[in-house]
Formats: structure tokens, C-alpha cells, sequence
């Protein structure tokens, strides 16, 4: 193992606690991001879910609720159409409302069609591009003064294998990831010397989820992880302790791997 798999493992075999946290994640609703708010809640969380559907939101907030966690707050938010002057005024709800936050876990994104270049749908392009890169740059750049007001402020950011491995037919969703990538990196440079906020990377690989069906619909599911299984690498790079990993990018599967959790032991 290296250094951060060791840190992951130890950190997450302590069994960490969020109480008194105040976290933030997009796409809460369904697969890794369902399956990260509720764990959030479970350790103490404040958990701020931002998703489109109304009744699913009500949904998670209703099962963070009987498992004993604190109040969740529910953010109905359309990524596909947000603005950054409507991301500022969210910014400015939260600070309303909190005075802060500890964590925004980047979750959200759709496949937008694995499709040739030549005949990917530009509509399916542009909603990619906006949910997957975009809504991560307009709601980061509104809500970093308010990380900044947390001792330990961290974004996570859920990225793929196809944002660094060239692959056809992965279109829109493969050069959003990429984009990505260079978006964190960058990000993560300029907040080196200038804000106690830290970055974390992790590529979920394949999991159990709708997206992973659309984009490969003849796979097997169960020999995918679930989504709560994948969740732990995000958890991780919400801990103070994945601030000393500023920056770097993990696979959830070394994860699993190191701690036995898949296949599991």
C-alpha cells in the first residue's frame, strides 16, 4: 500500500465522525451520492442535499432523519440549467442559514450518450459539459468563501478512468471528465498557499448504479460494487485527515482492495 491507502484504511477503520459539520452534496439523491449523505448523516453530518427531484430529496432527508442523524437541509437544484448568479444567491442562502461550510462533496453528473464525435447529439454534448464541469465551476467558485470560514474546508470531486485514458466512443462524458481533472488540479495549486480548503479526487470505477446501466448495458450488476461500498473513498476526502493529500486523485478500487470490502472478505 502507499501512503494514502494507508491513510485511507487507518482513518476509516477509526470510525470518523462528522458532528458538528456542515457538507454539502450534489446528486444526493441516487447511487454514490444517496449512499455518501446518508453515511454523512449517520456520523453526525449536517448534510445539505442538492438534487433536481423534490420527492427523492424529501426521501433521503426522511432516511437521514430515522436513522437518528441531525436535520438535513434540502437544496432543489437543477445542475442542467444553473447560473452562476443563481449559484451566488445559493452561496448566499447557505451563509444565511450555516455561516459556513465544512465540505461539498461533487457527486452529480450524467453519461450524455456514448456516442461517436461525428454523431453525438450536440444537445446531449451540452448538457454533459454543464453538469459534469460547468455546475462544478459555478457552484465551487460561489461556495469557496464559505468553506474558507471552516478550519478545514474540503471538496471532493467524483471523476471516471476515461478522464485520463483516452477511449472512443465515450464523447462528452469522457472530455468533461477530463476537463475535470484539469479543473481540480488547477484548483488545488491555487488554494495551496492561499486557503486551508483542500482537494480530494476519486474515481469511483465501475459501480452499481443507473448510469453505470446506460453506459454498459449488458454487464452483470452484481459483480459491480454498490454504491455504498464505492462511498468510503469519498467519506475519506472529507476527513481532516485528507488534507495532508492535497490535490491527489484516488481509485476507489485500491481502496476496496486494501480494505477487503470488495469482493468482500
Amino acid at each position: 500500500m502507499n501512503t494514502l491507502i494507508d491513510s485511507m484504511v487507518s482513518t476509516l477503520k477509526a470510525n470518523p465522525q462528522f458532528t458538528d459539520r456542515i457538507i454539502l452534496v450534489t446528486g444526493a439523491t441516487a447511487g454514490i451520492g444517496r449512499a455518501l449523505a446518508l453515511e454523512l448523516g449517520k456520523r453526525g453530518a449536517t448534510v445539505i442535499l442538492l438534487g433536481r427531484n423534490e420527492s427523492e430529496l424529501d426521501a433521503v432527508y426522511d432516511a437521514i432523519m430515522d436513522a437518528g442523524g441531525p436535520t438535513p437541509a434540502i437544496v432543489p437544484c437543477d445542475l442542467a440549467t444553473l447560473t452562476s448568479d443563481q449559484a451566488e444567491a445559493l452561496a448566499e442562502h447557505l451563509r444565511e442559514n450555516f455561516g459556513r461550510l465544512d465540505g461539498i462533496a461533487h457527486i452529480a453528473g450524467i453519461l450524455g450518450g456514448r456516442e461517436p464525435i461525428q454523431s453525438h447529439r450536440p444537445t446531449q454534448w451540452d448538457l454533459a459539459i454543464q453538469i459534469n464541469l460547468t455546475s462544478i465551476f459555478q457552484l465551487t467558485q460561489a461556495l469557496l468563501p464559505l468553506l474558507d470560514e471552516s478550519q478545514s474546508g474540503r471538496i471532493v470531486f467524483a471523476t471516471s478512468s476515461v478522464g485520463i485514458r483516452i477511449e472512443a466512443y465515450w464523447g462528452a462524458y469522457a472530455v468533461s471528465k477530463a476537463g475535470l481533472e484539469m479543473f481540480a488540479g488547477i484548483l488545488s495549486q491555487e488554494l495551496e498557499n492561499t486557503s486551508s480548503t483542500r482537494v480530494f479526487t476519486v474515481n469511483p470505477g465501475g459501480t452499481r448504479t443507473k448510469m453505470r446501466a446506460e453506459a454498459m448495458p449488458g454487464e452483470n450488476p452484481a459483480t459491480l460494487p454498490t454504491a455504498e461500498v464505492v462511498a468510503d473513498a469519498f467519506l475519506y476526502g472529507l476527513t481532516e485527515d485528507a488534507g495532508a493529500f492535497h490535490g491527489e486523485r484516488v481509485n476507489a478500487r485500491d481502496l476496496m482492495d486494501a480494505l477487503g470490502t470488495w469482493p468482500a472478505s
